[in-house]
């Protein structure tokens, strides 16, 4: 258990800064009175510190052949990253962040399940089992608790 205290520590660590960034975009669209430029500032933001990160790491550049390889759909991740961005930039002020995060761990979960179920986007296959089940069902319920 000793072993996986910083990874879980830094999960932790990611989920607080989901409810912070949710909150800065949602008064930084208050600011600029445009959820759209307040998600371009966040995307801005976001990527001048990946570049700083992949410098740190030291990643090497891919190769034009590398890149051809890769999937077409493997290069829409950031598409789904502006939507999550758009709707928490609109939607955080109207239902608070404590809904809109149970409402994003359950939307998680649900296609967690059902994206491992089936091995799609090259998952691995893992059968949604009765565990599995009452995981989403409790999760459902503290969606409905929250927002009471």
């Amino acid at each position: 258990m000793l072993k996986l205290l910083l990874p879980l520590s830094l999960a932790l660590a990611a989920g607080v800064s989901i409810v912070i960034q949710q909150a800065l975009n949602a008064n930084l669209r208050t600011a600029l009175n445009s959820a759209a430029l307040s998600g371009v500032v966040s995307f801005t933001v976001g990527v001048a510190c990946m570049v700083v990160f992949a410098l740190v790491a030291r990643d090497p550049i891919p190769s034009a052949g590398m890149l051809a390889r890769i999937p077409w759909w493997a290069w829409s991740g950031g598409m789904f990253g502006a939507i999550f961005i758009g709707l928490g930039i609109v939607l955080v002020p109207q239902l608070g962040a404590g809904t809109f995060l149970a409402l994003l761990v359950t939307g998680q979960m649900l296609a967690s399940v059902i994206f491992d179920h089936y091995g799609w986007l090259g998952l691995a296959q893992r059968p949604i089992d009765v565990s599995r089940a009452l995981g989403v069902a409790l999760l459902i319920g503290g969606v409905v608790l929250i927002r009471r």
